[in-house]
């Protein structure tokens, strides 16, 4: 009768086993640092990820609370949580272990070697018995509500997320939800993720979100059972989900959608080597395409390459239109130093629209063997016609989605080294890359360029805030005030945001 019971618990000690075990396979570069990572409101399975991925950093990490331990570290953890922890290990003068919250490790991980330690990642006693955890001399409570506005677009969001293992919990959900189509509990996931992603501290206990907008009972559920366990059942149960794993499996191809998903599932297929061996299957230009470059497609963009691919843009543009703007947009204009494609908007400021300019690079590229796949989509943009009313429609600008061939040569020098050779391609020597390509006429630019720059939670709640709090309408291509039926001009974002009665947000703080 307990055989069940007993089962679930070996595997969970044989789970954790594993994890902490052989500290001594990776090389210890940093001797006078030896870690330990605490388990309390982490969760086993994450603990045992920071553990292995401090040890190939070249940390030493002892499974084991030991003498020798010099450096704890811990998250969600105040400096009293941790020290009542340790009274309870029998380890006598606690004094003589550095405290520290996970943020330390986390910014040694990114740079790959130790950063100071004193300072602002320190866990220490809050000076005015305040219940909240401080990290380094600064108390940080949590925000005052009405500092917290429902709009995106009226709050700073950087790429400094403190509360990352919440935010990748609901977006895992939130995918989930995309998935089985829908909207309604997908998009509530997005706005949790949103504010959340503002936040300037990381939420420790239930408390530090009274009042914070979107955040629902169910979204509430699922950060206390992260805060207490280190980890959200419902989010392991998706990454679980076969029909999850499917579709996030056959969406990473590029030109396959929810659609096609759907049908593939349907039809029984798990893998792509499924679908790949089907030879009845009729696959799209774009498909074929897709599964073409498939393993190129799916590695991150490094800033790096992004940055050769603009010169090579630029220089392909500017070979017909000397005067053109050609902008570097997407999450790369607002700081992010990988992507999964590279957008670029282009217009010229003389001719404000050259149709021919996109066919004509094209041309180019085909005749210097760097295009490897496009779709040239035309433009059907009407200069009266109102802004679209939905949120997430489409510009009607022309543009090009295309698939270049971009050669290690061509990426920064300044690169650490060159992307590994695939065992399939040894002697490849470029890389494909998915490219977007958008020209706009000059007097539409400022909204082109506020609307490809992103984020998409960031531009939706700016045209949903130009809707009910502006009587106003909003897309990619203008700016109509309903109340004086007029379109709105603007040279420039600032304008826009000035229109709209708003504060300029930098394009590196709307990461919402």
């Amino acid at each position: 009768m307990d055989k069940p019971s007993t089962t679930i618990s070996d595997l969970k000690k044989k789970r954790r086993m594993n994890a902490l075990i052989s500290p001594t396979l990776h090389e210890i570069k940093f001797n006078e640092f030896v870690l330990f990572i605490l388990e309390k409101k982490m969760g086993t399975t994450r603990r045992a990820f920071l553990m292995e991925l401090a040890r190939r950093k070249g940390f030493r990490v002892e499974s084991e609370l030991s003498d020798s331990v010099t450096h704890i570290v811990a998250e969600n953890n105040s400096c009293s949580d941790v020290l009542e922890w340790l009274a309870g290990q029998n380890v006598g003068d606690s004094s003589r272990f550095e405290l520290l919250d996970i943020s330390w490790l986390t910014e040694c991980m990114k740079v790959g070697k130790p950063v100071e330690a004193i300072g602002k990642h320190q866990l220490v006693m809050p000076r005015n018995n305040s219940p909240y955890p401080t990290v380094g001399s600064q108390n940080t409570p949590p925000l005052a509500t009405k500092e917290v506005s429902q709009y995106a677009c009226k709050r700073r969001t950087t790429l400094n997320n403190c509360n990352q293992k919440f935010t990748d919990a609901f977006e895992i959900l939130a995918k989930n939800f995309e998935f089985r189509e829908n909207e309604g509990i997908c998009l509530a996931f997005m706005r949790a993720i949103s504010v959340l992603k503002c936040l300037p501290f990381t939420i420790v206990r239930m408390r530090d979100i009274e009042g914070v907008p979107w955040l629902g009972e169910q979204v509430k559920s699922i950060i206390e059972e992260i805060i207490e366990d280190g980890e959200s059942s419902r989010v392991k149960a998706v990454l679980n989900d076969e029909r999850y794993k499917s579709f996030l499996l056959f969406t990473s191809i590029f030109g396959v959608g929810l659609k096609t998903s759907e049908k593939w599932y349907r039809q029984g297929f798990r893998t792509l080597d499924e679908v790949k061996a089907d030879k009845s299957l009729k696959l799209t230009k774009m498909q074929k395409a897709g599964f073409l470059y498939h393993e190129d497609l799916v590695s991150c963009v490094a800033k790096e390459e992004a940055d050769a691919v603009y010169l090579i843009v630029k220089e392909a543009v500017r070979a017909f239109l000397p005067e053109a703007l050609v902008t570097l947009t997407g999450g790369f204009r607002r700081g992010k130093k990988i992507g999964h494609d590279v957008d670029f908007l282009i217009s010229d400021p003389e001719s404000g629209e050259d149709e021919q300019l996109l066919p004509n690079v094209i041309k180019l590229w085909e005749k210097q063997e760097l295009l490897l796949y496009y779709d040239l989509v035309e433009s059907t943009f009407e200069k009266t016609k109102l802004p679209s009313r939905k949120v997430d429609a489409m510009d009607h600008f022309q543009k090009c989605f295309l698939i270049l061939k971009l050669h290690h040569q061509k990426v920064d020098s300044n690169r650490s080294k060159p992307p590994p050779e695939s065992k399939t391609h040894e002697a490849k020597n470029w890389k494909a890359i998915r490219v977007d390509l958008v020209m706009c006429p000059i007097q539409q630019y400022a909204y082109a360029l506020l609307g490809w720059t992103g984020s998409r939670q960031f531009e939706r709640d700016l045209r949903r805030y130009a809707t009910h709090e502006k009587k106003m309408m909003l897309d990619n291509h203008a700016l109509y005030d309903k109340t004086k039926k007029i379109f709105l001009k603007a040279e420039s974002e600032e304008d826009i945001f000035t229109h709209l009665g708003l504060d300029y947000i930098e394009p590196w703080e709307r990461n919402a």
